[in-house]
């Protein structure tokens, strides 16, 4: 009796998927925060000229972000277990699709702005829980599946970003209204959960899916092996293989022959997973409090200077966030076809903490207001190739953390380190904020 043959992605179903799953956790959120002039412009009206920020929205919102993306990717990562997969991955995005329902709608519904901060900040608190909830079990969902997988997938978060840049440079250019903008803003992320949604309920129906992703043991088959357990591994497979073509034993395949060599053994805990990835879980929080310590609350104020004299409403968003989500795709693209350094590397730490030289580098931009440091790097061209070069190591040092940590461990402890791996990196970005505030007061 065959145990295990191979099978592949040959229609690429798969990839597609993850990468559209990849898109659809990051677009969202991306493109509410696009939507800053229309909450800023609500939140002015009928306020005097000297008070033209009462509610300090932008610092709001960061905090009021922040705080449940880092507090639940924290729980997803202990009580992922206790909850089912789909009432986390699926309810995420249904909870969020509704949010964006009712932010759309408040668009066209006039409230006083007292109450409309409210709601807004309170959708915010619960887009992002939702979000980090939907990350942290997707990033666990994929580290069952080799690495490319993994690239796939945050490949797809930074297409997210490519679009919501895109978004706002249409916007900017055509001059819309922020009413009008705001409304294509929050409809865009309603489709796109939707297609998400659809696309994470087609996935258990495809073959190489089910052969990575469907748990191979029950709790009975845990808790009282008996002497059949074998043969139950073999029927599994056996279903799994009928009708595939041979291409030799694959990824999954060992993966599934290591469990019915010891279908007895448990899950390690948290600490004991964190003890094998810490390395990669201290990488990725680097990498993100580097990339979000000056990006985009410090670059978002570069004036133009030379290529785009005159244009501050193109240069902003073409050269600051398409530039830098063009080349921070690139990058995590790159990790498909290279892996360098390797995971046991001492390099690869080094590298990730060499990327500090990037701060310094941007703030020594043409930033304005600036009252302390000088400016070095005055012409346009200078800015994009520090911030090409910004953006393509983050996502490519991102990437392979992420993709990295899962296989460091034993197959069946790859969802812990997944999750464990989204709290690292949410804990990078809360960092990142942070140092982004103390950073604008030394500029």
């Amino acid at each position: 009796m065959r145990i295990c043959k191979g099978a592949s992605d040959r229609s690429g179903l798969v990839a597609v998927i993850f990468f559209l799953l990849g898109m659809g956790t990051l677009l969202p959120w991306n493109f509410f925060i696009t939507a800053m002039n229309y909450f800023t412009d609500r939140l002015k009206n009928g306020t005097s000229s000297t008070q033209t920020d009462t509610y300090m929205f932008g610092n709001m919102s960061v905090l009021l972000a922040q705080l449940p993306l880092l507090l639940f990717t924290l729980l997803n990562s202990f009580l992922y277990q206790h909850i089912a997969e789909k009432i986390r991955i699926a309810g995420s995005m249904v909870f969020i699709l509704l949010f964006f329902i009712l932010t759309a709608i408040l668009v066209k519904f006039k409230m006083d702005q007292d109450h409309f901060f409210s709601i807004t900040m309170a959708t915010i608190w619960f887009i992002n829980m939702f979000g980090a909830v939907l990350q942290g079990s997707l990033f666990g969902l994929v580290g069952k599946l080799p690495p490319r997988f993994n690239s796939l997938f945050m490949s797809g978060q930074a297409v997210a970003g490519i679009f919501s840049g895109i978004a706002m440079l249409l916007s900017n250019i055509f001059e819309t209204d922020s009413e009008s903008s705001a409304l294509g803003y929050f409809i865009t992320p309603c489709v796109a959960t939707l297609l998400t949604l659809c696309c994470y309920l087609v996935l258990p129906h495809l073959r190489f899916a089910q052969l990575h992703l469907e748990n191979v043991s029950t709790k009975t088959t845990l808790k009282e092996p008996s002497a059949n357990s074998s043969e139950i591994v073999k029927v599994k497979l056996n279903n799994f293989d009928n009708g595939l073509d041979d291409i030799g034993e694959t990824e999954a395949c060992k993966k599934l022959n290591e469990f019915k060599q010891d279908p007895t053994e448990e899950k390690s805990t948290v600490p004991q997973v964190f003890k094998k990835i810490w390395v990669m879980a201290l990488c990725v929080t680097c990498v993100f409090a580097v990339t979000l310590s000056v990006f985009p609350a410090i670059t978002v104020n570069t004036k133009p200077s030379g290529l785009f004299d005159g244009k501050d409403n193109i240069f902003v968003p073409l050269c600051s966030f398409i530039v830098f989500n063009v080349m921070d795709w690139i990058g995590r693209s790159l990790t498909s076809r290279l892996q360098w350094p390797s995971m046991k590397s001492h390099l690869f730490p080094f590298f990730v903490v060499l990327r500090v030289v990037f701060i310094p580098a941007l703030m020594l931009c043409n930033i304005q207001p600036r009252a302390y440091l000088p400016v070095l790097f005055n012409h346009d061209m200078a800015y994009i190739i520090i911030m090409s070069l910004f953006a393509m190591t983050s996502g490519y040092f991102a990437c392979l953390s992420m993709s990295y940590a899962p296989q460091l461990v034993r197959p069946k402890d790859a969802e812990t380190a997944g999750a464990l791996m989204t709290f690292f990196l949410a804990l990078g970005l809360s960092l990142g904020a942070a140092f982004s505030f103390g950073l604008k007061r030394i500029l």
